[in-house]
């Protein structure tokens, strides 16, 4: 035996076993999984280039399976029944070849992203219901050879640690990260010998994906709902009273349209300098402060003097809005209830209301945030090419019909917020599911360490 075969033999000898650290009770006693080349265990198959434009909802008979929709719509198991697929134009269905149609089995992969966390995200082709499917522009279509893999497993394998790792790897491009097929091909796959135990490790994480795809529907149900009573709570533009209205205030009279700065004071942020006079202090910023939440996880410092401070100081009851963002985001609102512990100011990428004795910050807040998502904010802005800009003198003039009692105000607010509570309770279940999946993931699929 030659030294060089000797040295891979005992480096094989030394790898660890190739098991999972949870593994269900019948098979404990299996052997250890297999590590196989991606293209021994998959072929790959032809796509089309079709773009966007060459798309409908409307008719047509070949679906297009587009990767911009692996990247924010389908689901890890696709279900031709349960996915709302665009069709090829007619006058394009003629570069369609039946031996390039998905399959049941079949692996899709986005092959394009500027994010390393998205590139090769992937979807497993479960159920076409006799339809005739295509695998679209920037994608990779991966067919099963033979009966290696149950159906299903497939699409929680490319989504594991260890063959993530490889993917990302293997990606190539600096500001669009691309993969091809070749690369893909020495991917290092771990395979249980068993389809029984591929079987039962997919039907386990699909369960846990039908709790989350549940627990996301009753969270878009509560967004929805909240967004309707807004609506309804809210004048309408151009009236100055709501369409629904608490009992005790039916009889209150229309609102009285005012200035935002009639019902506070409005102040714009310290303007960042490092090098300005007093010592360093906390304060926030635009990715600080989201829609209805204060984000604490990344607060910077900068000089200020003590009048500077106190000044732009921010306290317990301000609403906070994002003076500078995109269009859909400015005028991003929350109120902040001292989140930080200790005293913080604020840059001038945000504004500061601080309401009058006669308002209700809490409505002010939930007031703000409907005027970012109905666009009333981003009405009044100034547009660049990628920022718009709110102002503090546009914000302080908005003239807004405003409930004239605060009693009133508080109602809607203390209705409003409840909501809030239930979405965010909601919110935090599935976040929690999905904390789960990962743990599980990271304990069914065996360990990159020391494997590749």
């Amino acid at each position: 035996m030659s030294s060089k075969t000797k040295t891979t033999a005992t480096k094989e000898e030394a790898r660890p076993a190739l098991v999972p650290k949870l593994r269900f009770p019948e098979f404990r006693g299996a052997k250890a999984w297999a590590s196989e080349p991606m293209g021994e265990v998959y072929s790959f198959k032809g796509n089309n280039s079709l773009s966007r434009d060459k798309l409908n909802y409307v008719a047509g008979s070949v679906k297009n399976i587009h990767y911009g929709d692996i990247h924010t719509k389908f689901s890890t198991l696709f279900d031709i029944t349960k996915e709302l697929v665009p069709f090829i134009n007619e006058s394009e269905e003629g570069i369609v070849r039946d031996e390039n149609l998905c399959a049941e089995g079949d692996m899709i992969f986005a092959d394009a992203s500027e994010d390393m966390a998205d590139i090769g995200k992937s979807i497993e082709v479960v159920s076409l219901n006799g339809e005739r499917v295509v695998s679209g522009l920037h994608t990779i279509l991966a067919r099963r050879i033979g009966d290696r893999l149950a159906l299903g497993f497939g699409g929680h394998l490319f989504k594991s640690g260890w063959v993530r790792t490889q993917i990302q790897k293997e990606a190539q491009g600096a500001k669009v990260l691309g993969l091809s097929a070749n690369r893909m091909r020495n991917l290092r796959l771990p395979l249980p010998h068993a389809e029984a135990e591929q079987q039962k490790i997919a039907e386990c994480l699909s369960s846990v994906d039908e709790l989350m795809a549940a627990q996301a529907r009753k969270v878009d149900a509560l967004k929805t709902h909240k967004k309707g009573l807004m609506q309804q709570l809210f004048p309408r533009e151009g009236e100055t009273q709501p369409r629904l209205r608490f009992p005790e205030f039916r009889n209150a009279g229309a609102w009285e349209v005012k200035r935002v700065d009639e019902q506070g004071n409005v102040l714009a942020g310290k303007a960042l300098a490092v090098n300005a006079p007093g010592p360093l202090r906390p304060y926030l910023r635009t990715k600080n402060v989201l829609d209805g939440a204060i984000e604490l996880s990344d607060v910077l410092t900068m000089p200020m003097t003590d009048a500077e401070f106190s000044r732009f100081e921010i306290l317990d009851g301000d609403v906070l809005l994002n003076e500078g963002q995109s269009l859909e985001l400015v005028g991003r609102a929350s109120i902040y209830r001292g989140e930080f512990g200790v005293r913080c100011a604020m840059q001038n990428q945000l504004l500061r209301f601080r309401a009058f004795p006669a308002t209700c910050p809490e409505f002010a807040a939930q007031y703000f945030r409907k005027c970012q998502n109905d666009g009333t904010f981003a009405g009044v802005a100034t547009k660049t090419t990628s920022v718009a800009h709110l102002g503090s003198s546009r914000f302080s003039a908005l003239e807004l019909p405003w409930p004239s009692t605060l009693p009133e105000q508080q109602r809607i607010a203390a209705c409003l917020s409840c909501l809030d509570a239930l979405i965010t309770a909601e919110t935090q279940k599935l976040e929690a599911l999905k904390t789960h999946k990962t743990g599980l993931m990271q304990q069914l699929f065996p360990s990159p360490e020391n494997q590749l």
